[in-house]
C-alpha cells in the first residue's frame, strides 16, 4: 500500500497531501453511515505521524459535516512529525476544532467523548506497544467507548505473526484504505478490531494488481471469469459423474447433505457410497442420487469412470474405511479428502506424501493440526499449509470465518464470504459436496476450491438476510440458485 501511495502521488499525479485529504473523506464517509447522530461528542486520538495527519483531516471533515463536539488529542511522544501532520495541524490550529496536547499518558483526564477515533500510529508497527504508548492504549482501552480505528489499530500489526499478549487499541470498527490488512482475516484479530470496513481512495489499481504477493482476495469478477455456462446439446454426460464416500450407520445425514450439495452444484451424475443401511433415507432423500452399498470388503472397481472422487464425511475411521482410503490413493486419482478421512490421514502420515497431485484437502483447524502438527498462531498455520500444498502438489482449503485456499503454487487465495450464522453442523459437508461437483464438471483443482468455497460462503449470506442461523440443508438448495446470479451477472 505504501508502494501504491508513492506511484499514485508520482503519476495521478496528486499531492500527498490531497492524497491524505481524499483518504480522509473515505473514512468519514464510512464513519457517517454508521453514526450518523451529530450531536454525539467525537475525541480524535493522533499520532504525529502520517496516520495522525489523517485523523486531523477527519477531525475537519466532522465539523464540515455537522459534528459541533469533536476533540482532537495530539499523542506528542515523539519530537518527529511527518510533512503533511505539520500541514493538517497548521488547518486544525486555524479552526474552531477543540485541541489539546498529550505529553504524557497522565494527562488524559475525565474524557467523555462519546466516540473515539483512533489515529496514533496505523501501520508498520513489528513490535508490541511499550512506554507511553501501551499506558495510553490501555487508558484509552479502560474508557470502554466505541472505537473507530484508521487504517489499523494502534499496536495491530497489519502483517506478521501477532503477539500472543495484544496489547493495543480495542476497536469496534477498523475502516481500512483500499484493501484489508492481510492479519485482518486471522481469528487473532478480533482482540484489536470487532470489524473491518474497506474505504477506496482511488490508488492506482493496475499498479496494485501487478505487485508480487503470496496473498490474494477472492472478488467476484474472479467467479465470473471461471464460471462456464450450460450449452446447447449438453447432457449428463457432459458435466460429469461424481462419487461420494461416506455417511455410517449413524452419520447418514453427513453422506446425504454432500450428495444433495453435489447434485445442486451441477454434477451431471452423483453416487453415493454408502452402508447398506443407509439405503433407504437415500432413496427416500435424494432419488436423483445413485448408491453403491458399502461394506466392509468394498473395493470400487473402476475408479476412472468417476471425474470425481470425495470422501470423508461422517465416514467413521475404521480400519475398513482406512484401508478403502489407502487403497483409492494408491489408484493415482486425485481425490478431495474431508472429515473421517482427514483424521484417517492424521494417524497416517505415510499417506499423505503418496496424495496425488490436484487432491484437495479441506481441514478445520483441529483436523489441519493432526495433519500437521500443532501450531501457535494462525499465520504460522497458514504459513504451513503454503508450504504443504507446494510441497505435495495440492490445494489446501484452511476452513474459517475467512477460508484460505493454498495452491500447490505457493499462493494463497482469501475467501472474503460467508458469515456466523453458518456455524452449523454439516456446513462442511456441503463444501465436499460442492467441490466434487466443481471437479466432476471438469474444473481444475483451483479452480473447483476458489468457485467452491465462494459460492459456499455466499449462499450463506444470501441466507442471513433472512434467518439468524442457516442449516446446512438450506445451504444445499440455495447453491444453484446463487450459481444462477453469478452467471448471469
Amino acid at each position: 500500500m505504501r508502494s501504491a501511495d508513492q506511484f499514485t502521488i508520482a503519476n495521478k499525479p496528486i499531492a500527498s497531501i490531497d492524497l491524505m485529504e481524499k483518504a480522509a473523506r473515505a473514512f468519514v464517509q464510512c464513519f457517517l453511515r454508521d453514526e450518523f447522530d451529530t450531536t454525539k461528542s467525537v475525541a480524535i486520538f493522533c499520532g504525529k505521524g502520517n496516520n495522525g495527519g489523517d485523523g486531523l483531516a477527519i477531525a475537519h471533515l466532522l465539523l464540515a459535516n455537522g459534528y459541533d463536539n469533536v476533540k482532537v488529542y495530539i499523542v506528542n511522544f515523539s519530537d518527529k512529525q511527518s510533512d503533511d501532520f505539520a500541514i493538517n495541524l497548521q488547518r486544525i490550529n486555524e479552526s474552531r476544532c477543540k485541541k489539546t496536547d498529550i505529553n504524557q499518558p497522565s494527562d488524559l483526564k475525565n474524557l467523555k467523548a462519546d466516540l473515539i477515533i483512533d489515529a496514533i500510529l496505523g501501520s508498520g508497527l513489528n513490535k508490541p506497544l511499550s512506554g507511553n504508548y501501551e499506558e495510553l492504549v490501555r487508558a484509552i482501552n479502560k474508557l470502554n467507548k466505541k472505537v473507530y480505528a484508521v487504517d489499523v489499530p494502534t499496536g495491530f500489526f497489519a502483517e506478521g505473526k501477532q503477539p500472543e499478549d495484544y496489547n493495543g487499541i480495542k476497536a469496534y470498527k477498523t475502516i481500512s484504505f483500499q484493501r484489508p490488512k492481510i492479519n485482518f482475516f486471522f481469528p487473532e484479530s478480533t482482540a484489536a478490531t470487532e470489524k473491518f470496513e474497506v474505504a477506496d481512495i482511488d490508488l492506482d489499481e493496475a499498479f496494485i494488481q501487478k505487485q508480487d504477493s503470496d496473498f490474494y482476495l477472492i472478488g467476484e469478477s474472479d467467479i465470473q471469469k471461471i464460471l462456464l455456462p450450460r450449452k446447447l446439446f449438453s447432457h449428463k454426460g457432459t458435466y460429469g459423474h461424481a462419487l461420494i464416500i461416506a455417511g455410517n450407520t449413524n452419520t447418514m445425514g453427513a453422506a446425504l447433505l454432500s450428495s444433495m450439495a453435489c447434485l445442486h452444484s451441477g454434477a451431471g451424475l452423483t453416487t453415493a457410497c454408502i452402508p447398506q443401511s443407509g439405503l433407504t433415507a437415500l432413496n427416500t432423500t435424494l432419488p436423483e442420487v445413485m448408491a453403491l452399498p458399502r461394506d466392509e470388503y468394498t473395493r470400487i472397481e473402476d475408479l476412472k469412470k468417476y471425474q470425481a472422487v470425495a470422501i470423508g464425511p461422517g465416514l467413521g475411521t475404521n480400519p475398513e474405511n482406512e484401508k478403502l482410503l489407502e487403497s483409492l490413493i494408491f489408484t493415482g486419482q486425485p481425490l478431495v479428502v474431508d472429515a473421517d478421512a482427514l483424521n484417517i490421514l492424521g494417524e497416517r502420515s505415510d499417506l499423505i506424501e503418496k496424495l496425488a497431485p490436484n487432491s484437495i484437502l479441506t481441514p478445520h483447524v483441529k483436523e489441519f493440526d493432526r495433519l500437521f502438527g500443532g501450531h501457535e498462531s494462525w499465520w504460522d498455520r497458514v504459513q504451513k499449509a503454503k508450504e504443504q500444498a507446494k510441497k505435495l502438489k495440492i490445494v489446501i482449503i484452511l476452513k474459517n470465518q475467512y477460508t484460505f485456499i493454498c495452491l500447490p503454487t505457493g499462493k494463497v487465495l482469501i475467501n472474503p464470504t460467508g458469515n456466523p450464522a453458518m456455524a452449523q453442523g454439516g456446513m462442511g459437508d456441503i463444501l465436499t459436496g460442492i467441490i466434487a461437483g466443481f471437479v466432476a464438471q471438469k474444473y481444475s483443482a483451483t479452480d473447483a476450491a476458489i468457485l467452491a468455497c465462494y459460492i459456499h460462503g455466499k449462499a450463506g449470506d444470501g441466507l442471513a438476510h433472512d434467518h439468524f442461523v442457516v442449516t446446512a440443508s438450506q445451504m444445499a438448495i440455495r447453491i444453484s440458485k446463487e450459481i444462477k446470479i453469478l452467471i448471469s451477472k
